[in-house]
């Protein structure tokens, strides 16, 4: 696992400044503390910062081939790679380390393009082929590992984090006020916008050519949704031999690894199949709350002790959000999901015992996990029965009256969740229910000047062009399409990516290996949904894997107190960060409309808690990236 960066001039005869390379090269630090490497060859510079996992001793980047003439640097972990190197020797490869890094290059050499669909894996890499004087740059199909990528006149520029970008000499800052209307209304920005104008996002399942001085964008895999007709048997069957099998490839490593264990299904299951593969007690890490309806504790030690893990727990409290200015400067990019939290301090406790932690994300999206789902299912009962003043005069009237609740979820807050979902267009479908700014919300936060600088009209245009490559497929089908192309890959992996590595923790997450999802999008919807269940066939396959609190739960979610916290222990940074009058001066947010909105937060008249908190990430952005 490491963090990688370079430089290509598009203009033979320039060369990189090496001192400039390892100013960002040295960004990266946190990703890879326990070496780094730079590469200047001709026009192009390579850099990385390495945290050691497999061959220790012989895997120091940047890599060459036998002659010199091509070079590697990457991020991440190629579960197949010995696989793929016997074959390359039998070819006639030499390799000069047992690295999955040198793997790729050769792959390159005798494949081309080929080489990235056969590689089981996360990764984020860049070839200099001085041959063809041609930069290839490649992300893994899922989007487990990031690419950024800055391109003008003279030269491209990437990296594994935006700051390294950010160090290169004569970088465009301006901000990108489409990516900052997305960040707002869904608190991440998607792919391949980021905050920046000119920084660029490579989409998951792409590479980048860069030669005589044109770049050049492809897909090498598309996920394509098509049913298969599976019996229940032949897919509980295969979902078994794949994750297990899935488990056991990122098992491999040789350093100390472990689990993330938060007691939901996901996490539950991928830690029976673990428990079933190693020789020693798994090493599992939890977090809870102080506040009940936010523990989840008691699951969590639940499976711990079923599977006899090596277990660990921590307490998170308010004071925990002094971690944010850190956090953010972590993240690059403004980013509101209030868990990086959680998961930034559980990858530090899990950091002091282990240097891989597997991760159980992917399920929800994969098998219909989350409960929009079922909102979306309740939502079409409602459009379609009842009439339209009895939803308007009565069901809204009274969504708006009711005073939030300070527990997590409740049927108060679901029922006002609901009712400003069902607001929105129906052709968001289950999007609906991940959006945190409303129309009208909008015309009122902005200044003018800055509803002026948002180029495109629709914050809503990406699951736009998502929904419509999913084809005809049946509703279930479709958002979880969706849910894996956009709050999948530009929430929740960003979210473990930048918050494990922060502590120098490489985070794998065995239900995204891409041959379970090209199997979980080929399912018939009721294998993920029946009525009011989800994650049907992840129940069926392993319900006598998981312990009875665990079977008997709903979906809780990975989400701290944060509605309550603003309102006491961080009102005062909240009244800081998001002081009317300067908000003004800033000249982007109506100063009066945000004072509007901390007024009823705080009195508890409304829950605000998403678009403040959001708000207050931008403002603390501003501070260290922007222009204050």
């Amino acid at each position: 696992m490491c963090g990688i960066c370079g430089i290509v001039y598009k203009e033979p005869g320039r060369v990189p400044d090496e001192s400039m390379l390892g100013r960002m090269c040295d960004t990266l630090v946190h990703r890879g503390p326990d070496d780094s490497g730079r590469l200047v060859s001709g026009r192009a510079g390579l850099a990385m910062r390495r945290l050691s996992i497999i061959d220790l001793a012989s895997g120091h980047q940047p890599i060459s081939n036998e002659d010199r003439t091509r070079h590697i640097v990457f991020n991440g972990e190629i579960y197949n790679y010995q696989d793929l190197s016997a074959e390359l020797e039998a070819a006639g490869h030499r390799f000069r380390t047992a690295s999955d890094t040198e793997t790729i290059l050769h792959g390159y050499e005798s494949w081309r393009e080929d080489v990235f669909s056969r590689l089981n894996g996360m990764f984020a890499f860049a070839v200099w082929d001085e041959l063809e004087q041609m930069l290839i740059l490649a992300r893994d199909r899922i989007g487990i590992k990031p690419l950024y990528y800055y391109e003008d006149s003279e030269k491209v520029v990437f990296g594994s984090e935006i700051k390294a970008i950010l160090a290169c000499e004569a970088i465009d800052k301006e901000i990108d006020y489409d990516a900052l209307n997305n960040f707002l209304t869904f608190e991440y920005i998607p792919a391949p916008r980021s905050i920046f104008r000119s920084v660029r996002k490579l989409e998951p399942g792409h590479y980048l050519t860069m030669k005589q001085g044109s770049v050049t964008i492809r897909p090498y895999w598309t996920l394509q949704p098509k049913e298969q007709p599976w019996t229940a048997g032949e897919a509980e069957e295969r979902l078994a031999e794949l994750l297990r099998d899935a488990v056991r490839l990122r098992l491999i490593a040789d350093v100390p690894l472990g689990a993330f264990l938060s007691g939901g299904i996901d996490s539950s299951i991928m830690v029976s199949q673990m428990a079933g593969l190693m020789d020693r007690p798994v090493k599992t890490f939890s977090i809870g709350f102080r506040e009940s309806s936010y523990n989840e504790l008691s699951y969590a030690k639940a499976v711990a002790d079923m599977y006899h893990t090596d277990h660990h727990e921590f307490i998170v409290e308010a004071d925990a959000l002094e971690l944010t200015e850190k956090l953010i400067r972590q993240l690059d990019e403004p980013f509101g999901d209030f868990s990086i939290f959680p998961t930034y301090i559980v990858s530090r406790m899990a950091r002091d015992h282990v240097t891989v932690a597997l991760s159980g994300d992917g399920g929800d999206e994969l098998f219909a996990g989350y409960d929009t789902y079922k909102a979306h299912l309740f939502d079409r009962r409602y459009y379609h029965l009842l009439p339209k003043l009895v939803k308007r005069y009565g069901f809204e009237t009274l969504a708006h009256c009711l005073p939030p609740t300070e527990r997590k979820k409740g049927a108060i807050n679901s029922y006002k969740r609901f009712i400003e979902g069902t607001r929105l267009p129906k052709t968001l479908a289950h999007a609906r229910w991940m959006v945190f700014l409303h129309e009208k919300q909008r015309e009122a936060l902005f200044t003018p000047d800055a509803r002026a600088a948002v180029r495109s009209e629709d914050p809503y245009d990406f699951i736009h062009r998502h929904s419509a490559a999913a084809g005809d497929v049946p509703e279930i089908t479709r958002t979880g399409y969706i849910d894996i192309k956009t709050y999948l890959v530009d929430n929740i992996l960003v979210k473990v990516d930048r918050m494990s590595m922060a502590t120098s923790l490489e985070a794998r997450v065995p239900y995204l290996d891409h041959r379970i999802v090209e199997f979980a999008c080929s399912l018939p919807p009721g294998f993920k949904m029946d009525r009011w269940k989800t994650k049907v066939i992840l129940n069926r396959t392993f319900w006598n894997a998981l312990p009875p609190e665990v079977q008997n739960r709903d979906k809780q979610g990975f989400s701290i107190p944060i509605k309550n916290w603003i309102r006491n222990e961080l009102r005062p940074m909240m009244t800081d960060l998001l002081n009317a009058e300067r908000l003004q001066r800033q000249g982007i947010f109506n100063g009066r409309y945000v004072e509007q909105l901390v007024n009823e937060h705080v009195e508890g008249r409304a829950n605000h808690s998403h678009l403040l908190w959001a708000l207050m990430v931008f403002q603390q952005w501003n501070e260290l990236y922007g222009n204050g």
